[in-house]
């Protein structure tokens, strides 16, 4: 279970940013790391601009992926903010 904070604004931790050019697709790149990007985790990251909620980010996916499980979408996209925050790949504001 998370315990992220809805109302938190991720944001990628300084020193992380993402290269949507890489040859072999999306890569989240940290400090001495990387994490190849498939489309859901690429938009979620995209998302993660400071300004947005936790549960903003959760209702816009849920709008651009309608066909998928809301409760799904939602365990899953907390769980992949949960793995960042705890690598320091993204901050809460």
């Amino acid at each position: 279970m998370t315990d992220l904070l809805r109302d938190a604004r991720p944001t990628l931790a300084a020193g992380c940013r993402l290269d949507e050019t890489a040859a072999g697709g999306p890569v989240l790149l940290m400090p001495e790391r990387a994490l190849r990007l498939n489309p859901p985790g690429l938009r979620i990251l995209q998302l993660c601009d400071g300004k947005r909620t936790i549960s903003e980010i959760l209702l816009t996916l849920c709008t651009e992926f309608p066909v998928a499980e809301g409760a799904k979408l939602e365990e899953d996209t907390l769980a992949f903010l949960e793995r960042l925050r705890t690598t320091r790949a993204i901050d809460l504001e």
